[in-house]
């Protein structure tokens, strides 16, 4: 029997191609870059550039490209990237009808032949589609996620630490909430060495900032002409990783909540710990009134797309 853990990668685009190169670069298993079959070839030969480096480098991780779900059979992890990225001008919500049922589609393939690994859903518009997955797929909560608080917790953090003049490793931050532009940075918690960031930066400067995380995907949407991927395969790698290591990290996912923040049904972005089991623990931290405001915004937000998911 193979010793390696098993890593599944849904989509062979720019955010799968990362994905393949940190998981093998981490040496967290044997990757399988899936697309569709019109795209095998491509997943094949990403998938042997991907090889050639290791040799380079120096890692042992086997990666293979293929468009056969069968491949995947007894995957631990997935990480799931298929559908169509966002243009310039598209809201992630515009993406609901275009990627609802690719969604639904890899839960049924996850169904048969992985049912049992750790999902974590990256495509838009994100909290919808993870919502979607687990509906489809009928698994425990525990073994699905959604990244997007951890991407934008790096972004909050980073915004912060130019202004700050600090280096990034001092700035702890966490953003809550849909991924979207009501997402919660939560100032009360955010802090820079201990030193709260409100000590250290100006109420307009912090406005500004959460603003700029609020439309940080957009931004790059509109520089690009399309969505991010170095940070958010970084991100989702995190996660992964923290999953197979059993890590016990301490990250912002979003998580099916039954109850948390007085939310149900619904997931959104919430301090999670990740370990060997999935998603062992939700936090629940005290939020300000004002956050608490912003976090019942957002979740109406969130709500208002899965809604319509639920009609289609």
């Amino acid at each position: 029997m193979p010793t390696r853990k098993k890593i599944g990668l849904i989509g062979a685009g720019n955010i799968g191609g990362e994905l393949a190169r940190l998981c093998a670069a981490k040496e967290l298993g044997d990757v399988w870059l899936f697309d569709i079959p019109t795209k095998e070839n491509f997943a094949k030969g990403k998938a042997l550039d991907l090889e050639q480096n290791a040799a380079v480098v120096g890692y042992d991780s086997t990666v293979r490209g293929t468009s056969n779900w069968a491949d995947l059979e007894g995957a631990d992890v997935l990480i799931i990237t298929a559908g169509i990225p966002r243009k310039p001008g598209q809201s992630r919500d515009d993406l609901v009808a275009i990627n609802l049922p690719i969604i639904r589609n890899v839960a049924n393939n996850a169904k048969q032949f992985c049912p049992n690994a750790f999902a974590i859903v990256i495509s838009n518009p994100l909290d919808a589609m993870v919502y979607e997955y687990k509906r489809v797929l009928g698994c425990a909560r525990e073994k699905v996620a959604g990244m997007a608080g951890v991407l934008d917790s790096a972004r909050f953090q980073l915004f912060l630490a130019r202004e700050a003049g600090v280096s990034v490793k001092d700035v702890r931050a966490m953003v809550l909430g849909g991924h979207g532009d009501d997402m919660v940075p939560v100032l009360s918690m955010t802090t820079i060495h201990g030193i709260g960031v409100q000590n250290l930066i100006g109420k307009d400067k912090l406005d500004a900032i959460i603003d700029r995380t609020r439309k940080g995907g957009g931004e790059i949407v509109n520089l690009m002409g399309t969505s991010a991927y170095y940070a958010p395969a970084s991100s989702a790698v995190s996660m992964a990783e923290a999953f197979l290591l059993d890590q016990k990290r301490l990250l912002a996912c979003a998580a099916y909540l039954d109850g948390e923040y007085g939310y149900s049904d619904l997931f959104m972005g919430v301090p999670v710990i990740v370990g060997g089991k999935g998603i062992e623990k939700i936090i629940t931290i005290p939020l300000t009134e004002e956050e608490r405001v912003m976090l019942a915004k957002s979740a109406k937000s969130v709500q208002a797309v899965v809604d319509v998911v639920k009609k289609n």
